[in-house]
């Protein structure tokens, strides 16, 4: 079974792929732009401001993560569009969280301000949407093509992956 996993930064992705992958054993393909700039030894920041500017780290990370999972029979991709750019996934969840949640998070993660936080999130919320729509035609904020959209604002990660490991079996997993 594959299983795609997306969300905007801050809504757990990572740690929600990583704990469905491990409860189901199954590999865990989570291959973003902080992979690619990690790759080519550049700032994360700086990497985003390429992408504006350049349609091909959007398309070579997205290339890649379908052709790694598609290389699986079972696997668990996790990326800002994974729903929508894996269209042979089984199962399909689009996880969200309260923008003021999402900031909090990621000044955990990244540290700062929450108010930096907060205004980065949107900013990046606001180019990522644009190029998504620009490149692919794919608004990132319609989950019509979720097959389970999960809210996980003060929900422990836990309990989120446990809800999908709960579908993925449902569907055969």
């Amino acid at each position: 079974m594959r299983i795609a996993i997306s969300s905007k930064s801050g809504c757990g992705n990572t740690t929600v792929t990583t704990l469905v992958s491990q409860i189901l054993g199954y590999p865990m393909i989570n291959f973003t732009f902080r992979s690619l700039a990690k790759e080519r030894n550049m700032d994360f920041w700086d990497f985003c401001r390429l992408a504006e500017t350049s349609d091909e780290p959007d398309r070579e990370v997205d290339s890649r993560q379908v052709r790694l999972a598609l290389a699986s029979k079972d696997c668990v991709l996790g990326s800002r569009l994974a729903i929508w750019m894996l269209k042979e996934a089984d199962l399909k969840v689009y996880l969200t969280a309260s923008p003021e949640e999402r900031a909090r998070r990621i000044q955990k993660r990244e540290g700062g301000t929450l108010e930096q936080r907060m205004r980065e999130t949107c900013e990046r919320d606001a180019h990522d949407s644009a190029r998504y729509k620009r490149l692919y035609g794919i608004d990132n904020s319609d989950t019509g093509v979720a097959d389970l959209v999960i809210d996980t604002t003060g929900i422990p990660a836990e309990e989120v992956a446990s809800r999908i490991v709960a579908k993925a079996r449902s569907l055969g997993a």
